[in-house]
């Protein structure tokens, strides 16, 4: 079945079709591993695995690669304020080292959670300095960029098509422009390439410009062609990705290769916070810790994101998450009836349900639908055939479908019960096993079962 994908470049539904055949290589913009991710932040990464998992349902090998920020991305997003890492290690008296492990380590923890694939590859910026000094000093050669006092820039009237990704204007840019904005650019849209550090700055590398650090674009540009070549299939992001971050990737990889870089760009929108913006700036954002701390788990989080299709916006509310474990909590129910059936449905109709799933998925992605394929199907009269389906969808899913089981219901048991268990608890103790039998016929008696386990025993109606 023919894939078909959103491409922000060109702004339509395309089908997709590799560079090579059965082989996908995607790349997909990584933390800043300075804070924690917020649940806004993971939205990205489930719709980084959904593709990942519809990719490898319809038979494609995918190299997956996700960069990890851990220098040169400014608290403006752009080239002006402090490093965000930096900012983070003054704060909190670590070193920047420090704060990249720890919250790398928080990060991979939160996607591992979320059953999130890891990538195929999690380069670190740090560890790529010398490829990133190695583009930069290809655009100066080039005659793309230019060095000032505080760093080296792109300039992006050199590159006639800057703007076509997000369709900004750079003489709009020009007239907006405030007169304060970095007096070193020639264009205010101009970007860093390299930023020459003070003397105390906590990171700094040895450069043809003097010791400094290079700005947030070039990073991805530099990894993503080590390790994915000069031209890839797919790069995700979040759509805030797309004015700057993307924009600017698109500017400087292009003029540096000479060619396009990327066939398809893909990006999930917002998350939304009780209809309004989400933000660690706002002090709105929670994590998964908090999910988890107010009663909710990870996949139930998973399911809330798989309900709204990755290019519409989603408002998360606490009523939304309760209605989430609901709905997940009767869909397990659901599920675990067709799995201890006995029965089978015949053949043609779990494929006729099998092809509507996959013409959803293979719809840019259309998760949602392909959820409501699954609902439906479970309606049908309980057969194990039905669950075994349910098992193949989950492989895009990932709603731990094989995980169910039958969870022990917590009952009252009276007073009069206990009473009873502990002494019959007590006479097995003393071997006395003619009253241990009287004492569980009275149990039994009054409807409940006593079994005997390891650590005393346990009491069911």
């Amino acid at each position: 079945m023919q894939l078909k994908v959103y491409n922000t470049l060109t702004r339509k539904k395309e089908d997709f079709v590799p560079i090579n055949d059965r082989e996908v290589r995607m790349y997909s913009c990584g933390p800043t591993v300075y804070k924690y991710a917020h649940i806004g932040n993971l939205r990205a990464y489930v719709f980084m695995d959904e593709l990942r998992r519809v990719l490898e349902y319809d038979g494609y090998k995918v190299k997956s690669v996700m960069n990890i920020t851990d220098v040169g991305h400014l608290v403006s997003d752009a080239d002006d304020g402090e490093d965000k890492m930096t900012k983070s290690a003054v704060e909190t008296g670590r070193t920047p080292l420090e704060i990249a492990d720890f919250y790398t380590a928080q990060f991979m923890k939160d996607i591992d959670a979320l059953n999130i694939k890891r990538p195929t590859v999690c380069p670190k910026a740090t560890d790529n300095i010398g490829e990133m000094i190695a583009v930069v000093k290809s655009l100066l050669e080039k005659g793309y960029a230019y060095e000032t006092e505080d760093g080296i820039y792109f300039s992006v009237e050199k590159f006639p098509e800057y703007g076509k990704l997000s369709g900004i204007s750079l003489d709009d840019q020009r007239h907006g422009a405030r007169v304060e904005v970095n007096s070193f650019k020639r264009h205010p849209a101009d970007f860093a390439l390299w930023k020459k550090a003070a003397p105390n700055h906590l990171q700094q590398w040895d450069s043809p410009w003097g010791k400094g650090f290079p700005g947030w674009h070039i990073e991805c540009t530099a990894m993503s062609k080590k390790y994915l070549g000069e031209t890839f299939d797919i790069h995700t992001g979040g759509v805030d990705h797309i004015p700057i971050h993307h924009e600017n990737e698109i500017a400087q990889a292009e003029c540096w290769l000479g060619h396009k870089a990327v066939n398809y760009w893909m990006h999930s929108e917002f998350m939304l916070i009780d209809g309004g913006k989400m933000s660690k700036s706002l002090g709105n954002t929670y994590t998964v810790t908090d999910l988890v701390n107010k009663g909710y788990s990870p996949v139930v989080f998973r399911y809330f994101c798989l309900n709204v299709q990755y290019r519409q916006k989603i408002n998360f509310t606490w009523e939304g998450m309760e209605a989430a474990k609901t709905a997940y909590g009767k869909l397990c129910s659901l599920l675990l009836a067709h799995k201890n059936s006995a029965a089978d449905t015949d053949a043609q109709t779990i494929a006729q349900f099998t092809e509507k799933f996959e013409e959803a998925i293979n719809d840019d992605l259309n998760v949602p639908l392909a959820i409501g394929v699954l609902w439906t199907m479970l309606k049908l009269p309980k057969s194990h055939s039905v669950y075994e389906a349910a098992l193949k969808f989950d492989k895009v899913f990932a709603l731990d479908f094989d995980k169910i089981k039958q969870e022990k219901q917590q009952i009252q048991v009276p007073e009069q019960v206990r009473e009873l268990a502990e002494r019959r608890k007590i006479a097995r103790s003393n071997k006395d096993w003619a009253e241990s039998d009287r004492l569980r016929g009275e149990i039994n008696a009054l409807g409940y079962v006593i079994k005997d386990t390891p650590d005393g025993y346990e009491i069911t109606k």
